[in-house]
């Protein structure tokens, strides 16, 4: 069950892009937008394995799964939970703990100050995070003066 509401949890999220991008009001306006592909179905240059999806979410109607993905994404932006998240938007990948594991091994040498944290729902694998400074040190300091050029 913690599967479906992860994987629901992201294409909500993930829908809700462009909304928080401030390009257009409802998902519907952003033509790219996984939420037109789910609530309006190509059967050419499809994206979305429309019977998996329905089966990894546990409806047993698409039309089913469509209603209640609409639902989902409205009572979002109804209820101003349509702000960023840290967890998803910061995260390298975000899921069960079995699923982050296999992320985490698989990333081999580049999971080096990476770890996994544990979120009332879920799991992430996070980056370290580094303050610019301890990187840049004096490179990021006032101007010279021998650098700067005076408008006359």
């Amino acid at each position: 069950m913690i599967v479906f509401f992860i994987l629901l949890k992201c294409i909500v999220y993930i829908d809700l892009n462009m909304v928080r991008a401030c390009v257009v009001k409802h998902p519907s306006e952003w033509p790219y937008s996984g939420y037109n592909e789910i609530q309006q179905p190509k059967r050419k240059k499809i994206l979305i394995h429309y019977e998996r999806l329905r089966e990894l979410l546990g409806f047993d109607s698409y039309e089913h799964m469509q209603t209640a993905h609409r639902k989902w994404v409205d009572s979002c932006l109804t209820n101003g939970e349509n702000s960023p998240n840290g967890e998803w938007s910061g995260s390298i990948a975000v899921g069960s703990e079995p699923f982050i594991k296999n992320v985490k091994a698989q990333m081999g040498g580049l999971v080096l100050g990476r770890r996994i944290i544990e979120s009332e729902d879920f799991f992430q694998l996070n980056e370290a995070k580094y303050s610019y400074n301890a990187h840049l040190g004096m490179k990021k300091s006032d101007m010279d003066a021998e650098n700067a050029y005076l408008w006359g």
